[in-house]
């Protein structure tokens, strides 16, 4: 089991930045690919980000290449999400996910893939 905890999100407006951050707690935390999610309301949840289990490889959807990093600290058990130049349509649910993975180049955009989530935190973009 996985404990995943969510923080950062909050209101900004357009242009400006947040930083999201997800504790995880339980097994292993390097043994785990993470990633970014996003769920607007009336909107299926997409993937935004994800690193590999050694933060060597990072990947992003189209819509937020270019403004948001992701990153992670293993002896801190935290993965993060920087978020730079925000715009209204970024404004959503944001969930962080793990996905075990026994290669350590191992990732995916898939949510049904994922073996657990946080609870997500709220990031609002006011134009």
């Amino acid at each position: 089991q996985v404990l995943l905890v969510e923080s950062g999100g909050g209101l900004v407006q357009a242009g400006g930045s947040l930083r999201l951050s997800c504790a995880a707690s339980g097994r292993t935390f390097s043994n785990y690919a993470m990633g970014w999610f996003r769920q607007a309301p009336g909107k299926e949840r997409e993937f935004a980000a994800a690193i590999s289990r050694s933060g060597a490889g990072t990947y992003f959807a189209d819509s937020v290449k270019g403004r948001f990093t992701i990153s992670r600290d293993n002896a801190k058990n935290t993965v993060y999400l920087q978020m730079n130049s925000l715009k209204p349509e970024d404004t959503a649910v944001y969930y962080c996910a793990a996905l075990w993975v026994a290669f350590g180049g191992m990732w995916s955009r898939n949510p049904d893939e994922y073996d657990y989530w946080g609870q997500g935190t709220q990031v609002t973009v006011s134009s």
